[in-house]
């Protein structure tokens, strides 16, 4: 069964320039992604990116690289997008078969490559034809604005249960999707019609869109890196 991760690496960052190549805990962002994938078990890994510094960086972490064009690189492209393009010169120019994509976010850096390799066990041996990472939500409560009137979301603020009788609810944490290719093609889309879902720690669901959040996940990933001796 071969699962492709695909790890999209545009250069344009207005938060922190050059985002996806920062040092992060001693190794540029990128390659704890290239190094989860490998380790998680995918078959193999491709960046894409419109960056050649980029590029040259994934090549060296041991990444193969495709050239993402530039109408595809804007603030408006969508990731699917992207992953079609990639998809598309994989199994055209490269003639790799592909069963599952594996689509990481670098700025996800916190996880483990357990979590990456418990969602392909999963995608391989179930029904589903998409999964996307997830934590659980607990003593969070929802709130947004209807008609300027403020309204809650996840739960009835008129009736509010103890925790203990609250329905589990999980928040998509954004940190990798798995997708079969043909769900991609037939709906433009990361989810088909079988979804499901890889539960991973709370504190694993921050990203990194600003310094702030540099900060706060060097904080975690060196706590982990001490727990864990990686």
């Amino acid at each position: 069964m071969n699962v492709v991760a695909i790890i999209l690496a545009r250069e344009g960052s207005k938060g922190v320039p050059k985002k996806n190549i920062i040092d992060f805990c001693g190794k540029p962002l990128i390659e704890w992604t290239i190094r989860h994938c490998k380790e998680g078990g995918s078959t193999s890994v491709w960046v894409s990116s419109d960056s050649f510094e980029i590029l040259k960086i994934a090549k060296n972490c041991g990444a193969n690289t495709i050239l993402r064009p530039d109408d595809l690189s804007q603030d408006i492209s969508t990731s699917e997008s992207s992953w079609l393009h990639a998809l598309n010169y994989i199994e055209k120019e490269v003639n790799e078969k592909i069963d599952w994509i594996l689509a990481p976010q670098i700025t996800s850096p916190i996880r483990e490559s357990s979590d990456i390799k418990k969602g392909i066990e999963l995608a391989i041996n179930s029904k589903y034809d998409s999964l996307f990472s997830s934590s659980i939500v607990e003593d969070l409560f929802f709130w947004q604005y209807e008609n300027n009137n403020l309204c809650s979301v996840n739960y009835d603020y008129r009736n509010r249960k103890r925790r203990q009788d609250a329905p589990k609810q999980f928040i998509e944490n954004g940190s990798f999707y798995l997708f079969k290719p043909e769900v991609l093609k037939k709906y433009n889309n990361r989810f088909g019609k079988r979804i499901g879902k890889v539960e991973m720690e709370f504190w694993k669901m921050f990203e990194i869109d600003s310094y702030n959040d540099v900060r706060m996940c060097v904080a975690l990933m060196n706590e982990f890196l001490m727990e864990n001796k990686q």
